[in-house]
C-alpha cells in the first residue's frame, strides 16, 4: 500500500514538474499557431486583392492565396516548434525521407497536380468556355488542381484528370460556336432569292449573332441539287437548340416562298433494248 502511495506521489510530482517546465512553452506555442492562422488569413486576403488587380483568373488566384497562407502558417509552426525546443534538422531530414516515399507511391496524383499547375499558369482555356479534349467535350465548369470538370449539353458532368489534358490536342471553341447547316435546293431555284430568304430568317432569330457575320454561300453542285452552307454564330450554351431552330426555320421559309428542296434523283437509260 505504501509503495502504491509513493508511486502516485512520484507521478503527481513528475506531472507538476513537467507542467511547470513545459506548460508555459506549450501555451506560447498554441498562441503562436493561433496568431499564424489569423495572420495567414489577413495576408491571404491582401494577396487576393493584389492578384485581382492584376487580372488573374479566379482558380489561379485561389491557388496562390492558399500557397501564401500555407507558407505563413508553416513559418509560425516552425516558430512554435522552436519555442518548444524541438530540434528541426532531424525533423526536416525525416520529413524528406517520408516525402520521397510518398512521392513514389503517388506518382499519378502528383502527375495530375503538375498538370493542374501547368493549366492554371498557361491558361489554355478558362471557365465558361466550350472545349473538346481527350475525346470529350463540354463547357468548362471548374478547374481544380487534380482534375477539370466539364458540363455536357445532356446535363451530365465530365471529370477529366489534368494529366489527360496537358500534351493533348485541345479544341477551344471559346464562348461562341458556329453552326454548320447544309440545305439542298433544286437546280432551277433562284439562288439569290434563296440566299436572301436565309438571311432574313437568320436576322429574325433572337439567338443568332449578327457579329461575326453569318456565313451563307453556295457550297457545292451535287448530283440532283445545289448545296447551300448556312453557318451563323451563336453562344456555346445555345448551340444545339439553335441548330434545330435554324433547320426548322429554313424548311418552313422555303415552303412559304415556294423554294423546292429536291429528293435525290438519278436518271437511268437503257441502251440496246430489243
Amino acid at each position: 500500500m505504501d509503495e502504491q502511495l509513493q508511486t502516485l506521489a512520484y507521478a503527481k510530482k513528475t506531472a507538476i514538474e513537467l507542467a511547470v517546465q513545459f506548460g508555459p512553452k506549450l501555451l506560447v506555442a498554441l498562441l503562436i499557431l493561433v496568431a499564424g492562422y489569423y495572420v495567414g488569413r489577413w495576408v491571404g486576403r491582401l494577396t487576393d486583392s493584389m492578384l485581382a488587380k492584376l487580372g488573374l483568373d479566379e482558380p489561379l488566384r485561389v491557388l496562390l492565396v492558399r500557397i501564401v497562407r500555407i507558407l505563413v502558417l508553416g513559418l509560425f509552426f516552425i516558430m512554435a516548434l522552436q519555442n518548444l525546443g524541438v530540434q528541426l534538422l532531424p525533423l526536416i531530414a525525416g520529413l524528406g525521407v517520408a516525402g520521397a516515399g510518398v512521392a513514389l507511391a503517388m506518382q499519378g496524383v502528383l502527375g495530375n497536380l503538375a498538370a493542374g499547375l501547368t493549366i492554371l499558369f498557361t491558361r489554355p482555356f478558362h471557365m465558361g468556355e466550350y472545349i473538346s479534349i481527350a475525346e470529350e467535350e463540354g463547357m468548362v465548369e471548374d478547374i481544380k488542381l487534380f482534375h477539370t470538370v466539364l458540363s455536357h449539353p445532356d446535363r451530365s458532368r465530365i471529370v477529366i484528370p489534368n494529366r489527360k489534358i496537358v500534351g493533348e490536342i485541345l479544341h477551344n471553341f471559346g464562348t461562341l460556336r458556329q453552326l454548320d447547316v447544309v440545305v439542298n435546293v433544286a437546280y432551277n431555284t433562284d439562288i439569290p432569292q434563296a440566299l436572301a430568304a436565309i438571311r432574313d430568317l437568320l436576322a429574325a432569330h433572337p439567338k443568332i449573332l449578327q457579329e461575326p457575320e453569318p456565313f451563307i454561300r453556295v457550297l457545292a453542285l451535287a448530283d440532283s441539287s445545289v448545296q447551300i452552307a448556312i453557318r451563323p454564330w451563336t453562344t456555346a450554351v445555345d448551340f444545339y437548340a439553335t441548330a434545330g431552330d435554324v433547320t426548322q426555320a429554313v424548311l418552313e421559309t422555303f415552303r412559304d416562298r415556294g423554294i423546292t428542296i429536291p429528293f435525290p434523283q438519278r436518271e437511268v437509260r437503257l441502251l440496246g433494248a430489243a
